[in-house]
């Protein structure tokens, strides 16, 4: 993948958190569990993450995970919830020990490499694939795998790399701007799979 090849990062959240999100920023795992917020985590899929090690010997939950494609697993289980996609600025790339992977973090072969030269190891056909289903069990998971290529931003993305927010309906839509965020909301129900 080449970074022409990214318009915008996601990070998916309960619409809830979005007010804090946009006065304290995006905050990792480890600093998110000294706050109140709302998850759309999966108990399991932490479980495992909390036991990965960055190469360079941080924990993975002291990063914040953008996802390169968010119409990917995750969103998938978690598209019924009262969530949205924020859209994040590709300029945190340039920030200092940003991390690339090419599959989820957690993943048993994920690669991990420096950013923002690291994207030349995402498959940027499987990660903005449409579907990651395929009748071939190992192609599917290694489809899977890489729709969920993250980019990994130490402790906090600053709220000034926000730049909006996807949301499934207009129902969603008027629920956060009651919220009057600022934010430029828009409806995206395939990013969905509505």
């Amino acid at each position: 993948m080449e970074r022409s090849d990214l318009a915008e990062l996601h990070y998916i959240t309960p619409i809830c958190n979005v007010p804090s999100i946009l006065r304290y920023g995006i905050l990792s795992n480890a600093r998110a569990a000294r706050t109140q917020h709302a998850s759309v985590a999966m108990h399991a899929v932490q479980d495992r993450r909390a036991r990965v090690m960055v190469p360079g010997g941080r924990r993975l939950h002291e990063y914040v995970n953008l996802y390169i494609c968010a119409r990917n697993p995750m969103l998938y289980v978690r598209r019924h919830h009262a969530v949205c996609v924020l859209t994040v600025s590709t300029g945190v790339l340039d920030l200092a020990d940003v991390v690339i992977t090419d599959s989820n973090a957690s993943s048993d072969y994920v690669r991990f490499a420096a950013a923002p030269a690291g994207l030349r190891i995402v498959d940027r056909d499987r990660t903005f694939a449409e579907y990651w289903t395929d009748n071939d069990q190992i192609e599917e998971w290694r489809k899977k795998a890489a729709k969920c290529a993250e980019v990994l931003v130490p402790d906090r993305v600053e709220a000034r790399f926000i730049r909006g927010a996807y949301v499934s309906s207009e129902q969603a839509r008027a629920e956060l701007e009651a919220l009057n965020t600022g934010l430029t909301v828009t409806v995206n129900p395939h990013l969905f799979f509505m």
